[in-house]
């Protein structure tokens, strides 16, 4: 399950990182350049952990659907 936890941090930190708009206004080719590494790192997770991941997951992180990913993980939870 720390497999999907590490997803889900990736997929919380992307989310974090678009809410932040002082962040954008300061420096917005940083803030890009910050959103393109984050969702590098979370489709590098997705293609680690591809084989195990339920197909509806699978699905959403193909797409790049990344907070429906997020969702998914926080209603799966038990």
């Amino acid at each position: 399950m720390s497999d999907l936890a590490s997803l889900r941090t990736l997929l919380q930190r992307r989310l974090d990182l678009i809410a932040d708009h002082a962040c954008r206004d300061r420096d917005a080719a940083a803030h890009l350049e910050s959103l393109r590494n984050i969702s590098e790192e979370i489709m590098a997770e997705h293609q680690r952990l591809r084989a195990q991941l339920p197909p509806r997951l699978n699905h959403f992180l193909t797409q790049a659907s990344f907070s429906k990913a997020l969702e998914y993980l926080d209603s799966s939870e038990p």
